[in-house]
């Protein structure tokens, strides 16, 4: 009986993997012949992924795919440099973490109690530049990110506009399919239970059941967080053993490192010495040294 059933889930799982092969086929064939940074992007890691956000309905995914194309090519993310954001790193608002979760996922820590700007396009310009940023430094072997969230100092006067939350929404989960792996909302204050009843219902389902709310003394909650993090890189902020530090200058010189990096993955280089090889549906860059020192 155990043979039968083993090679029954087997045989399953093998006609399951040959139609997805197919889909993933029929969807190139769809998309046609792409040129330049279009073909860069669509690798097949990247064509799988949309299908995923679509449950492998190649007529949404191929839609989801094109709107993202004809995105790119206006907003242009892999043209944004440190130099035209910085002013919005300040603060530390949002930043790449120096440290990865238990998968080796990049991390990022957003603070939006320290939002020290009022233009949106400039915030959306900074944020989908480090989101690539993050993807620039996954691992070969991962293609998600994990979002870490902390609501110190938060209030309704200083969060960011509702318009603001829906843009962020938006561009992570029509434009970078599958790419966050969790997001934690760590010890939001209760008045942000107002601002999230209108938030949520910009969100997909598949986005949705990635965002996990922890409370300090919730253990189950923290017990979750306690999967992805180990607590002696995890920050206090976030109920860990390590202090968080954002060091503007030293990070700064980190990004405009991997500018150079990420210029020579889209062409957009004057050296090649550099090259990296297409991974993850993106680049293949290996982990750059991290700026931001924790110590437990």
């Amino acid at each position: 009986m155990f043979r039968w059933k083993n090679s029954s889930q087997t045989e399953q799982e093998h006609n399951e993997a040959a139609l997805r092969e197919a889909k993933m086929k029929e969807l190139k064939a769809l998309i046609g012949q792409l040129s330049g940074r279009s073909s860069l992007y669509c690798s097949d890691a990247c064509l799988k992924r949309y299908l995923e956000a679509r449950n492998w309905n190649v007529g949404k995914a191929k839609k989801m795919l094109e709107e993202t194309l004809k995105w790119r090519s206006t907003f242009k993310p892999e043209e944004i440099r440190w130099n035209e954001v910085s002013g919005e790193g300040e603060t530390g608002k949002v930043y790449k973490a120096g440290f990865h979760d238990r998968h080796g996922r990049t991390v990022l820590i957003l603070r939006p109690g320290l939002q020290n700007t009022k233009s949106l396009e400039n915030q959306m310009k900074h944020l989908v530049y480090l989101i690539e940023n993050a993807i620039l430094n996954l691992p070969e072997d991962q293609e998600q990110m994990s979002w870490l969230i902390d609501f110190t100092d938060w209030s309704m006067s200083t969060s960011v506009p509702i318009k603001s939350a829906r843009e962020t929404i938006n561009i992570l989960q029509n434009h970078y399919p599958e790419r966050l792996a969790v997001a934690f909302l760590y010890n939001p204050p209760r008045i942000f239970e107002a601002f999230w009843k209108i938030v949520k219902y910009f969100i997909d389902a598949k986005t949705f059941v990635k965002v996990k709310f922890v409370y300090p003394k919730n253990p189950e909650s923290v017990e979750l967080m306690s999967t992805f993090f180990d607590e002696e890189n995890l920050p206090t902020e976030f109920g860990g053993k390590a202090l968080l530090q954002y060091n503007y200058e030293e990070f700064s010189k980190q990004m405009n490192q991997d500018d150079v990096k990420t210029a020579n993955f889209w062409g957009l280089g004057h050296s090649n010495s550099n090259q990296l090889h297409v991974s993850n549906g993106f680049s293949g860059a290996e982990i750059a040294p991290e700026p931001i020192q924790t110590h437990p």
